[in-house]
């Protein structure tokens, strides 16, 4: 019985294919888990992100948004360093929106914005 996995196939794009390190996504996205991400010029809020800061990939949650700029989030607060330490980033340091898993919407109980 072969096995189908259907995503999304974005037209001349690029796929990035990531491993989850650390537990700043968590409940999102567990460490170790896979995730795949898409190249994207136009990411907004809610979105989950892959990121190019100070030379490491993160995987973060776009939680602001202002001209150019973005502020991220991880989803365990507690767990993730980002933009509550390191401020606002500019959007080209995106280098993919995540695609699969499925990422929805900030977790329930959780808001937009600074906390």
């Amino acid at each position: 019985m072969k096995l189908r996995l259907s995503l999304p196939r974005p037209k001349n794009k690029l796929l990035l294919v990531r491993r989850v390190v650390g537990d700043s996504m968590v409940p999102t996205l567990a460490p170790g888990g896979i995730i795949i991400g898409v190249w994207h010029r136009r990411a907004k809020v809610g979105d989950v992100v892959i990121i190019k800061h100070q030379g490491l990939e993160k995987t973060k949650r776009i939680t602001q948004m202002a001209g150019r700029r973005i502020f991220v989030e991880g989803d365990n607060a507690m767990q993730s360093t980002d933009s509550r330490q390191f401020g606002w980033i500019d959007q080209n340091s995106v280098l993919a929106r995540v695609i699969w898993p499925r990422t929805g919407n900030w977790p329930k109980g959780r808001s937009s914005g600074m906390l």
